[in-house]
C-alpha cells in the first residue's frame, strides 16, 4: 500500500508545525525544516502502518500513563485527525485550520490539547499528541529522514550531530565549547 498526504492534509501539517516551530532569529519555521517531509514519510513507513503497535482487540479506554490506547494505526490517526480537526475549525471559526491566523490555530490546538474539540470519532487529546511528537522528532533528527533541513535545529542547540565524527573531541574539548559544524548521517566523512 502507497501512502500520501492529500493537499488539505499537508496544509494542515505546515499551519501547525509553523505554530509548534515559528521562524524566529534562530531558525526558519517547521515547514521551512522540512518537519512536514518527515512526518510523511514517517506515515508512509512502518511507523505509519503501525508495524509495532498492538492492535487486536479488545480496544479499551486506558488511562494517560497507559500511552497509546487506540485501535488506529498512526497513518489513520493523523488522516482521521486532520479531516476531524479541519470540521471542528469550521464548526468554531468558519475556516479550515490552515486558513485561519495565528490566534484562532492557536486556539484550535489549546482545543485539541485539553481535549475540549474532541468528539465521538476524533481523539483530539491523541492526536494532538501524536501531531506535537512528530513535528518535534522531524525538527529534530537527523536530516537524512527528511526533517531538520540544514542542520537547523542541531545548530541551534549545538548538537554535533553524527558520534562517530566527533568521537576524538569528547575527551579533547571536555569543558570547552564545541564550535564545530554538526554532521548528518547522509554527509561524507
Amino acid at each position: 500500500m502507497t501512502f500520501e498526504l492529500t493537499d488539505a492534509e499537508r496544509a494542515f501539517l505546515a499551519a501547525a508545525v509553523d505554530c509548534f516551530i515559528p521562524a524566529d532569529h534562530l531558525t526558519p519555521s517547521g515547514s521551512d525544516c522540512g518537519v512536514v517531509d518527515f512526518i510523511a514519510a514517517q506515515l508512509a513507513g512502518d511507523w505509519g502502518a503501525g508495524a509495532r503497535l498492538y492492535r487486536d482487540g479488545p480496544i479499551q479506554k486506558g488511562k494517560p500513563e497507559h500511552g497509546y490506547q487506540l485501535g488506529l494505526t498512526p497513518r489513520e490517526l493523523f488522516r482521521i485527525g486532520i479531516a476531524a480537526a479541519n470540521a471542528y475549525c469550521r464548526r468554531a471559526h468558519g475556516k479550515n485550520f490552515a486558513a485561519l491566523d495565528d490566534a484562532g490555530r492557536n486556539a484550535a490546538l489549546t482545543a485539541m490539547e485539553s481535549g475540549s474539540a474532541a468528539s465521538d470519532d476524533f481523539p483530539a487529546k491523541e492526536f494532538f499528541e501524536a501531531l506535537l511528537g512528530a513535528a518535534m522528532e522531524g525538527f529534530f533528527a537527523d536530516p537524512i529522514y527528511g526533517g531538520n533541513r540544514d542542520l537547523a535545529a542541531w545548530k541551534m542547540i549545538g548538537y554535533p550531530g553524527l558520534p562517530a565524527s566527533y568521537r576524538d573531541a569528547v575527551t579533547t574539548s571536555f569543558g570547552k565549547r564545541y564550535d564545530h559544524p554538526p554532521h548528518s548521517l547522509g554527509e561524507p566523512q
